[in-house]
């Protein structure tokens, strides 16, 4: 039974927040006359040198005492005696560890968007290095059309925005304060539940004390954002091992950020990316895991909820690695510009400006203009050759309205330079986009 039942090897993370918790509900209860305010006092002091004990390593935890919870108050009470027995008035574990839980979230959130608010100026930074570097545009991991480097990182950026919108969202929901519901129907105490809610710098309490100790979906919420910016993470992990390996070689990564081989000398593994695929499915696990607790329990509390904290702890480290982890290639990269050139042109990649250039100027339809597109593709890969490496008679046996002029669109440059609708590659379009980017995450 102690085996199944202690969590103390775990929960022990929440003992700031515990103390923090417990301070405020006894200023309440000194202020409100349900104690002394010299026991008041006497459990602030108390509190404060264990959280120092803690702290510094020389607080002994117990497994028979449980939970982080109990732990303290065991060892307030050594400290000061019949005070401390007078904390726990008005309040029950269900609601103290619903708002220890919350405080650890809400915490992890703002640690989680510092990290992400990181790693976006990373990335505009080398967005604005790289406005102008063009490199292949995949589909289907194919050569699509040419786009700047530049462009493609703040993809990523507009991505890790919206992961920070999710957090700041999830953040504002939690942010109401359970203590004082109690067990489950709140108390006959004269409580000020306005009171420590301010203290711990809550919104609001809470307003529904079943509701107060018997949902974690503040925690799902938590493990959803991270799951998505856990993804988001992969997939820019997934291009710097593409964009690494040999066939490629868009970018490479220093000593830093990568392993050797224990039989390939020459071998350097992107490890730090493949890494942080990997524990991806970590954090989809946490979120899955809770949601499977949570997902047949009546109200209120359970003790299933104890299997709450493992899986958002787990994540949150595991997310937290893989913001440095990626901040750090994100900056480590050394960026082949001349590799990325040759390859935007190949596979044909400014086909699609020949099309859009038979209906800007001849007035073709765009399917008409698609379809003898295509036959000047299938031509030129016959030939062996690119577009721009074509002859204007080679063209013109397949539309003979097509004139020289038609090469002025078919390089790279050009491309991209034509790109510009909102949003688009442009690489004044992309530079300016870098440059507000860096002017908001200043």
């Amino acid at each position: 039974m102690q085996a199944i039942n202690v969590s103390i090897g775990f929960d022990a993370k929440l003992w700031a927040q515990d103390i923090l918790a417990s301070k405020a509900h006894a200023a309440m209860l000194g202020a409100q006359g349900i104690i002394a305010t010299a026991d008041a006092a006497a459990i602030e002091a108390g509190l404060t040198a264990i959280g120092d004990e803690i702290a510094a390593g020389t607080f002994s935890f117990s497994d028979a005492l449980e939970d982080i919870h109990t732990n303290i108050e065991a060892g307030l009470t050594a400290r000061i005696g019949d005070a401390a027995r007078r904390l726990h008035t008005a309040r029950s574990r269900n609601d103290q560890v619903a708002t220890d839980f919350r405080l650890y979230v809400r915490g992890a959130i703002d640690d989680v968007l510092a990290q992400i608010h990181d790693l976006m100026r990373a990335l505009a930074g080398r967005a604005a290095e790289h406005a102008a570097s063009v490199m292949p545009g995949f589909t289907h991991l194919q050569t699509a059309q040419p786009v700047t480097f530049g462009h493609h990182l703040l993809a990523y950026v507009e991505m890790l925005a919206r992961d920070a919108g999710r957090l700041r969202d999830a953040r504002a929901r939690l942010n109401e304060c359970p203590l004082g519901a109690a067990a489950l129907a709140g108390t006959s105490f004269p409580i000020d539940r306005y009171m420590t809610a301010q203290a711990l710098a809550f919104d609001r309490p809470t307003a529904n004390s079943l509701d107060s100790v018997s949902d974690r979906d503040f925690a799902l919420e938590y493990l959803a954002a991270l799951s998505i910016l856990a993804m988001h993470l992969s997939r820019l992990s997934e291009e710097i091992v593409i964009w690494c390996s040999a066939p490629y070689r868009l970018i490479s990564l220093s000593d830093a950020f990568t392993t050797g081989s224990s039989i390939m000398p020459q071998k350097r593994n992107p490890d730090a990316a493949e890494l942080t695929r990997a524990k991806t499915g970590r954090i989809f696990g946490g979120l899955i895991g809770l949601l499977t607790v949570m997902k047949g329990l009546p109200m209120a509390y359970a003790k299933d909820m104890q299997e709450d904290k493992e899986p958002v702890f787990d994540a949150t480290d595991a997310i937290t690695l893989c913001l440095a982890a990626t901040s750090g290639m994100v900056r480590d990269m050394t960026v082949d510009t001349a590799r990325m050139a040759a390859l935007a042109g190949a596979g044909f990649s400014t086909a699609t400006d020949l099309a859009d250039w038979l209906v800007r100027v001849l007035g073709l339809p765009f399917r008409d203009a698609h379809h003898i597109t295509g036959r000047i593709v299938a031509m030129a890969e016959q030939k062996q050759m690119d577009l721009p490496d074509l002859k204007l008679q080679d063209m013109q046996f397949i539309e003979p309205r097509i004139t020289q002029d038609v090469f002025a669109v078919l390089s790279v440059a050009a491309s991209v330079a034509s790109r510009t609708s909102h949003g688009g590659t442009a690489p004044a379009l992309v530079a300016a986009q870098a440059a507000k980017w860096l002017e908001a995450l200043a």
